[in-house]
């Protein structure tokens, strides 16, 4: 962005239309168009597989804050940043401050589930300011590949630590405590 351009706002993003998600990365207002179908699928299978043993602590150890696209206020001159899912360890968001619009603390965990028109903006701007907060681990998935990919934090920055495609049963950290069957990712 040169100097002399405006830096995207708040209400830029209340100004876009309901239809598209808006996000301000690094000063610039992205609109993408809202997840299709099946992204949508993905992200809701994924999060009812980690909301029992991850957030109600049934078959699995819990202690997650666990939110399907929080809007989150990440950094001083705050990037607004929409990820598919993401979670925050319970020792470091006690309650999850339901009167907010926003949440301003980073997550521990994101999972951004790709598309054409939001792949570039995943594996690069978002991929930074979410490294730029040291959120500790970032997965991305890809329903046309059906693949996901495991990243974690190391030095200021995210090392892959893992990738599977197909149907195969994972068991992929911070969630390694129980296995993870792709397959029903994938699933109409």
């Amino acid at each position: 962005m040169s100097d002399c351009a405006r830096r995207a706002t708040y209400q830029d993003v209340l100004d876009t239309p309901p239809n598209q998600v808006a996000e301000v990365l690094n000063g610039v207002l992205h609109a993408t168009p809202r997840p299709s179908l099946s992204c949508r699928n993905v992200t809701s299978v994924l999060a009812g597989e980690l909301y029992l043993p991850f957030r109600r602590g049934i078959k699995g150890p819990g202690r997650w804050a666990l939110l399907v696209e929080p809007e989150l206020h990440l950094g001083t001159d705050p990037d607004i940043v929409i990820p598919d899912i993401a979670a925050w360890r319970r020792d470091r968001m006690p309650q999850i401050p339901m009167r907010n619009a926003a949440i301003f603390l980073a997550p521990d965990w994101v999972c951004e589930v790709i598309s054409p028109s939001t792949e570039a903006l995943d594996r690069r701007d978002k991929m930074q300011i979410y490294a730029r907060e040291l959120v500790a681990h970032y997965w991305l998935i890809d329903p046309r590949l059906r693949r996901l990919e495991v990243y974690r934090m190391e030095a200021g920055s995210f090392a892959l630590m893992a990738a599977w495609e197909g149907d195969v049963t994972v068991r992929a950290a911070p969630f390694d405590a129980v296995e993870i069957e792709l397959g029903v990712l994938w699933q109409e």
